[in-house]
């Protein structure tokens, strides 16, 4: 007698001691792992600064990886995108802060496209023999395309940067983000795979050891790795020091229309220096070295308008030091995102222009589709401006000084080639005024705080509105302002020249990672060709 398998698809008959499952199981089965798959994407998001809940992030990972482990691709597809929206539409809000919730939330929709695509990804490499490394180089995968398109990338919501007071944090210095946020999700994965094994095990009285190793390493070897890590990071000296000025002279109001008077932030700024400059000669402040001052501290143009001119240069001469000035530059009919190299003696000389300008803030692609669905959000960009082409190192009092502009620290390259220029400090000047008092600018200073570590540098960060802070290379914040006030912080602070592996590696560590997520994908393929080919036979 032969007998006949059961279809998956098919109810199994009911013994005689079995009973009806009760309709809340039955909706608990059908409907559970997306609520999962949501409420993990949920406590992700709760991981991330301003909260110091960096340990989140791995229940996170392990609740996703139960939700998909054994599905099939679209089910993986499904709940990747319900867990992209948990994580995504709390922690990206602040993009709807002034304009309202519609490109907050079509920003969402699209990102959230790319974590489904790693939930398929994850679900077919799910049931290989030590899937957890797969499945963390497949996420991998899916913030290395989110940081290149569309639109040139958005790199925000990196594992790496709710790490920042984590203990991962040291395997920036090993491999930069994507090997810090490889560490983060391998662990969380691997966390599940654990609890999944041992519940077997108590269930079937039968432990299977090679798998149970695996999953103890994915677990132990990350947390291993960011110990060992450590010795890679130092707040110490190892090329002098320098004593630095960070400005932060506020703005009229928060919002949009937050330079509606531009000339009141500028002066502002002048005002805040000045009054520095005042507490030096008093003998309450050391003299700095050299002053930093934010992103868009001047939205006047100085080299077209006499009169801002004339109260930079007067700024500077009362400090006494070269200062770095946020200006908006117009050449050749171009507008420029540019910092200026201003000298208390020779008057402005280096400039950098912004390289990474922000879509739909500093440039609007696709404008005459989005006019189309509303005139408003055009006028908001009225003139694109234009990127640079050159790295922002300016050497200042003898210190060489790399510029990552605001939104480019959230991007890889952009930070790490002021380094191999030969930069001995970072500084990210920013203006955050537009999205008021909301997560943003505590999001964007731990991805400072991670740049830090990852190039052993030490970190300014100059901010229009706050929070300015002075960061070691350690990623500790010595020094920090609040929200809409005025203030300056001086600090000496430790110049470094030596490199960190990950800053020497570049893009090699993340290359590695895409070729592992890649012969994951292709081992599962291969397997599920031969199963379906088993079959037929």
């Amino acid at each position: 007698m032969t007998a006949t398998a059961t279809s998956v698809d098919q109810p199994e008959q009911l013994g005689p001691q079995a009973r009806p499952a009760s309709r809340g199981a039955r909706l608990a089965q059908r409907f559970g792992p997306a609520a999962v798959a949501a409420l993990s994407g949920v406590l992700l998001y709760v991981s991330f600064p301003p909260r110091t809940l960096w340990w989140l992030a791995l229940p996170a990972f392990a609740a996703f990886g139960w939700c998909l482990r054994g599905r099939n691709w679209k089910a993986g597809l499904r709940l990747g995108y319900l867990f992209g929206l948990g994580f995504l539409l709390p922690l990206l809000v602040w993009t709807g802060v002034e304009v309202g919730p519609g490109p907050w939330l079509a920003l969402v929709v699209i990102e959230a496209v790319f974590v489904a695509l790693v939930g398929a990804g994850v679900a077919a490499v799910s049931k290989l023999p030590g899937w957890p490394v797969w499945a963390a180089a497949l996420w991998t995968v899916g913030e290395a395309a989110r940081a290149r398109v569309p639109f040139e990338g958005f790199p925000w919501g990196k594992i790496a940067f709710g790490q920042a007071d984590g203990i991962f944090l040291p395997l920036a210095a090993v491999g930069g983000t994507p090997v810090l946020g490889f560490a983060v999700v391998l662990c969380g994965f691997g966390l599940y795979e654990i609890v999944r094994l041992v519940v077997e095990a108590r269930r079937t009285r039968v432990v299977r050891r090679g798998a149970a190793a695996a999953a103890l390493l994915s677990f132990v070897l990350p947390v291993a790795g960011a110990f060992a890590a450590r010795t890679l990071v130092s707040d110490k000296a190892d090329d002098g020091t320098a004593t630095v000025a960070v400005i932060q002279g506020n703005v009229p109001r928060a919002g949009l229309d937050f330079n509606s008077q531009r000339r009141a932030v500028l002066d502002y700024h002048a005002r805040e220096t000045e009054r520095l400059a005042a507490q030096v000669r008093a003998g309450k402040v050391a003299q700095p070295d050299f002053v930093l001052w934010p992103e868009n501290s001047s939205d006047i143009d100085p080299f077209s308008n006499p009169d801002a001119h004339a109260v930079i240069e007067a700024a500077v001469k009362a400090i006494g030091a070269p200062v770095s000035v946020g200006g908006v530059v117009e050449k050749d009919g171009r507008l420029y995102n540019e910092q200026i190299l201003w000298d208390p003696d020779k008057g402005p000389g280096d400039s950098y222009d912004k390289r990474q300008i922000q879509p739909f803030g500093e440039y609007l692609p696709l404008r005459s589709l989005i006019g189309a669905i509303n005139e408003d959000w055009t006028s908001m960009v009225r003139q694109n401006f234009s990127r640079g082409s050159e790295p922002g190192v300016f050497t200042m009092a003898g210190t060489k000084v790399g510029l990552a502009t605001c939104y480019e620290a959230a991007f890889d390259w952009a930070v790490r080639d002021t380094v191999t220029d030969g930069a001995r400090m970072i500084s990210v000047p920013s203006n955050n005024a537009t999205f008021d008092r909301s997560e943003m600018t505590y999001q964007q200073l731990a991805m400072s705080r991670v740049r830090a570590v990852e190039h052993s540098r030490t970190v300014t960060v100059p901010v229009t509105s706050g929070v300015s802070a002075v960061i070691m290379p350690d990623g500790k914040i010595t020094q920090r302002t609040g929200m809409f006030v005025a203030d300056s912080l001086v600090q000496e602070v430790p110049l470094r020249s030596s490199q960190t592996p990950a800053t020497r590696l570049g893009e090699l560590p993340e290359l590695a990672l895409v070729l592992v997520a890649a012969a994951g994908l292709g081992w599962a393929v291969t397997a599920g060709v031969r199963a379906r080919r088993a079959g037929d036979v």
